[in-house]
């Protein structure tokens, strides 16, 4: 081994000696679930703004985007960029506060599940139940997705067996979380936060060095054409360019509804300790986002210079992906300290993995105990943490079957669950906070209909119309809309108890 890649290890282990460390400070402050799966509802507004995101991003943030970006250029990229970033804005003003204050109000609810049944006064579960088995759909292979790309990271490096490699990534990340659940997670995403931009950073200013200089990056950037327009792409293999369809913007942009159903990024919302410190939450939130994201997506651009000066082999399909590994690993050979420095941005790749696995598992976990099995066990506290952390480890071990086949096809389900989530929980979201007529029976109309023309989409009309083929999430949020608006109009209006429920919430939104 040599003596960069010692560094790297180094730096690697003391971050990830940093997490479990984290968990077990964190530990000491659950006393029941609601401690273990909401923290209490005590984050404060600087933790709640970058755990949310950096639960939010995963390594697409420092992996997809960059890898897309030097690929074809920023139109692929950049429309994605701006639909999140429109996305993380708007979930921040209209739902943040709303969802905090109302599921304080119905019934204290820890989970998105528990809202909708407390919310419309679902007496049979039947969205608590339903909510949750889709959450374990969802979430079970996107959290196995994290587990295989950490996996991936350490032995592309290393040399070891990517099991071996996947498994002690599992274990951190299953340590610090089942020791110190919420709180834990959230803690150390908001530290991982932190490293992922400080990666990006040095990968920038390393980048546009390396490459010659900002003049040079955008001169080879403007020879390739349709490279840096919003409105083409460059083809890599051909060398020319081509329109960027409108319908292409559409399903790029549409990526944003999907904030509106993500469970692991409203409980952030629903945990701050004063909702009216969610405006400073929001423009932290906010403003990070959008830097991070238009960083990650001129790091595509200034890799490709980087290959062009001769630095940088040129890299096809889907290892693009790894040019923040490939710059990192260039930057380890100019001694100790740069070999430190990759260090910390390989951690900044796995602190954006491990901050989407860790928050993904507690509400996989939090769907199966408190959604679930809540009601059908009855346990003291003592007992409940203990079946918390029972139920989150089986899970772990579940996404660990899943992810023990580096080839697998796991890593395909990560945008479809985002359009799931998206679809199946965003529309019933907004109309349970924005909509008083809304009843149980439209929000559960709402939820299935959602998910199921996600997948109707996807394997059935995306394949076989061409000019229908654009992402799932869209159509299947417009389809949850239709249905919650015609089931709750044709069948009773809510409860006398649900609507003063409503206007208690709209009134306090007001003060």
């Amino acid at each position: 081994m040599t003596t960069s890649h010692i560094c790297i290890m180094i730096a690697i282990i003391v971050y990830l000696g940093a997490m479990i460390y984290v968990g077990y400070l964190c530990s000491k402050k659950n006393n029941d679930t609601s401690d273990f799966y909401l923290g209490g509802r005590k984050l404060g507004p600087l933790v709640t703004a970058m755990s949310a995101e950096a639960s939010d991003m995963s390594s697409w943030l420092l992996m997809g985007l960059p890898g897309l970006a030097y690929l074809s250029g920023i139109a692929d990229a950049g429309w994605t960029a701006i639909g999140l970033a429109i996305g993380t804005y708007l979930n921040w003003k209209i739902v943040a506060k709303r969802i905090r204050l109302y599921t304080h109000v119905a019934g204290n609810s820890i989970t998105l599940p528990s809202f909708f049944s407390n919310r419309f006064r679902d007496n049979r579960h039947l969205l608590q139940s339903i909510g949750a088995i889709f959450i374990v759909i969802f979430f079970i292979p996107y959290t196995a997705s994290g587990f295989a790309a950490c996996g991936k990271l350490f032995s592309s490096l290393f040399g070891v067996k990517y099991l071996t490699a996947m498994i002690i990534s599992a274990l951190v990340i299953v340590g610090y979380t089942t020791l110190g659940g919420f709180l834990a997670a959230s803690t150390t995403d908001f530290i991982q936060s932190i490293i992922m931009s400080i990666a990006l950073i040095i990968v920038f200013c390393f980048g546009v060095s390396i490459a010659g200089g900002p003049s040079a990056v955008i001169d080879h950037a403007k020879s390739l054409p349709g490279y840096l327009t919003m409105m083409t792409t460059y083809d890599p293999v051909s060398g020319t360019e081509s329109a960027y369809p409108v319908i292409n913007i559409v399903s790029m942009m549409a990526w944003g509804l999907g904030y509106f159903g993500m469970p692991h990024i409203l409980l952030r919302f629903m945990a701050i300790e004063d909702e009216k410190k969610l405006s400073l939450s929001r423009r932290v939130a906010t403003t990070w986002v959008v830097i991070s994201l238009a960083v990650a997506v001129m790091i595509g651009v200034i890799g490709l210079g980087m290959t062009e000066a001769g630095k940088l082999e040129m890299l096809q399909g889907s290892n693009s992906e790894t040019i923040i590994v490939k710059i990192a690993d260039l930057l380890s050979t100019y001694g100790v300290l740069p070999a430190l420095l990759g260090g910390t941005i390989l951690a900044g790749i796995l602190a954006s993995t491990m901050s989407t696995a860790d928050s993904q598992l507690l509400a996989a976990s939090s769907a199966v105990s408190s959604d679930l099995l809540g009601r059908i066990i009855k346990k003291d506290k003592k007992e409940s943490m203990l079946a918390d952390r029972i139920t989150l480890l089986l899970i772990a071990v579940v996404a660990v079957i899943i992810a023990r086949n580096p080839d697998s096809s796991v890593f395909n389900i990560v945008s479809f669950a985002w359009a799931g989530f998206g679809a199946v929980f965003g529309p019933v979201v907004l109309f349970a906070l924005f909509w008083r007529r809304t009843n149980w029976q439209g929000a559960l109309a709402g939820m299935i209909s959602g998910g199921v023309m996600v997948f109707v989409w996807k394997y059935l009309v995306r394949p076989n119309v061409s000019f229908l083929n654009f992402y799932e999430l869209l159509p299947a949020f417009l389809v949850s809309c239709a249905m919650i608006v015609i089931v709750s109009l044709a069948t009773k209006a809510p409860s006398k108890e649900i609507i003063d429920e409503f206007e208690t919430v709209q009134k306090r939104m007001a003060e």
